[in-house]
């Protein structure tokens, strides 16, 4: 006989749900998950995992494209759209059994349908398609701690609703039939510039259109100008400081009015666009307006140990509000349930959270950029080192990067790190530590990084910051 009372109930079974749930599980809780369609979530099924497969395929493309460089030869190459988001469609089913396999091993019960919070402690779940067979679904159930974690979607704008045909949202840009010729994209974070670098690689022509006046909103602004020239010598033409105001669909294509900052009006014709102008957080058909739940910009209001206004009802990931990225739910999920388990959980200090994008060039990130640094009253040391002086990256054909390292002058505080170029997204973890052990320059200037690697950029950016580069 299936339970239907849990010590935590958990809303969605994306990166903060299920690490909720086996973190639960680890600390003795009866826990239950309301799914009601992927195991995983959006991040393995329809995001963060697929969406790099992707990327994978475009970058090796890109590489035997420039085979001649590497004193290489290779002939009758090409791109078969079907393969590659085959792939991509396979490693999307692997990560999501992957959850599925890791709830059952720590016995966590899965329950499948659209859960409704009737009361605090008191779920109703209602049929959903697509649940497996014999799954345990449609009831009423209750809880001692119930978890929101319902996740994101794509935001629309109106009057540029996505139709799956014409107007894209991620969903439909992870699998196309086919690589468009051209290509529109509104929104130049994180996921629009991903999508630019993987469609321009397939062969599409593409243009970014951005309504703030540079790239990569929440970038460094320096690295955000690198990694904009560089997508601009790919070929990736980048409008900022405009908007798309208009979009009129043809039979196979859309044309869109864009307008500019200083007023000026053009009009753009694409096979088709992407929407990407962020996300807005599951928070409807939960219950929550009747609860009293408190909610602000499409997003439940919590506060450091992932409470809400309401006893009993927690929020974590997406929905409970930016940085919206996985690892961040993820972290979330462990302070909420450890909190709720009594245990001396610590509220997550968001400056200590990395930002990664796998465009080409990767872009990465931890606390405070130069500007922010400037505004919260900090005298700054600001260390720089282009990739072009380390030996790993030009052996690898890889010379275009830069790190951009920021200390307090006073106290020497590591308070940023900035990189772009190749594997970035891997290096940036090394600052990351560092800032969460508070570490000082002294410390990073006296350590050994292993030679020839090229997170020596990384070392070489702090020597700079206190002007002792080596190789500068």
């Amino acid at each position: 006989m299936a339970a239907t009372s849990y010590d935590i109930l958990i809303i969605g079974s994306g990166p903060g749900g299920y690490v909720a749930a086996i973190r639960a599980a680890q600390l003795g809780l009866k826990v239950g998950v309301v799914e009601r369609q992927y195991v995983g979530g959006i991040c393995p099924n329809w995001g963060c995992i697929p969406a790099k497969a992707l990327l994978r395929s475009a970058e090796i493309y890109h590489y035997i494209e420039h085979a001649k460089d590497y004193g290489l030869v290779a002939e009758k190459f090409g791109v078969d759209i079907a393969g590659v988001v085959k792939r991509s469609r396979g490693i999307a089913a692997q990560m999501s059994n992957g959850v599925g396999f890791l709830l059952k091993k720590n016995k966590v019960e899965m329950i499948w349908g659209q859960a409704t919070i009737t009361a605090p402690g008191k779920v109703s779940v209602t049929a959903t398609d697509g649940a497996p067979k014999g799954a345990q679904g449609a009831g009423e159930y209750t809880a001692k701690n119930i978890i929101i974690a319902t996740g994101a979607r794509p935001r629309a704008l109106p009057g540029i609703e996505p139709d799956k045909k014409l107007v894209w949202t991620y969903f439909e840009a992870l699998a196309p039939a086919a690589v468009p010729k051209s290509l529109l994209i509104m929104g130049s974070g994180a996921i629009g510039v991903e999508f630019a670098s993987f469609y321009k690689a397939m062969g599409s022509d593409v243009t970014i259109v951005e309504l703030l006046p540079q790239i990569l909103p929440v970038e460094d602004e320096e690295i955000a100008e690198h990694a904009k020239k560089r997508f601009e010598k790919q070929g990736i033409k980048i409008l900022t400081g405009a908007k798309v105001s208009k979009v009129v669909k043809g039979a196979d294509n859309v044309t869109a009015t864009v307008e500019t900052a200083d007023g000026k009006v053009q009009t753009l014709t694409a096979d088709r666009l992407i929407s990407a102008v962020g996300v807005v957080g599951n928070i409807e058909n939960l219950g929550l307006e009747k609860l009293g739940v408190k909610t602000e910009r499409g997003c439940v209001v919590i506060d450091g140990l992932c409470r809400t206004n309401v006893p009993g009802i927690f929020a974590i990931g997406d929905v409970a509000g930016p940085p919206m990225l996985a690892h961040k739910a993820e972290h979330e999920g462990v302070i909420c349930v450890e909190g709720i388990a009594g245990k001396h959980a610590h509220p997550m200090d968001k400056l200590m959270i990395p930002g990664c994008t796998y465009c080409m060039p990767q872009v990465a990130s931890v606390g405070l950029t130069e500007k922010k640094a400037k505004e919260a009253g900090y005298e700054i040391k600001v260390g720089r080192f282009p990739f072009i002086g380390n030996g790993k990256a030009v052996a690898l054909g890889e010379s275009e990067g830069l790190v951009k390292t920021i200390f307090d002058a006073k106290t020497g505080q590591l308070l940023g790190a900035h990189l772009v170029g190749a594997e970035v997204t891997e290096m940036i973890q090394g600052f990351v530590l560092a800032m969460n052990l508070e570490t000082t320059e002294e410390e990073l200037i006296n350590a050994v990084f292993p030679h020839p690697t090229v997170s020596e950029t990384m070392h070489e950016s702090v020597l700079a910051a206190y002007g002792r580069a080596i190789h500068m």
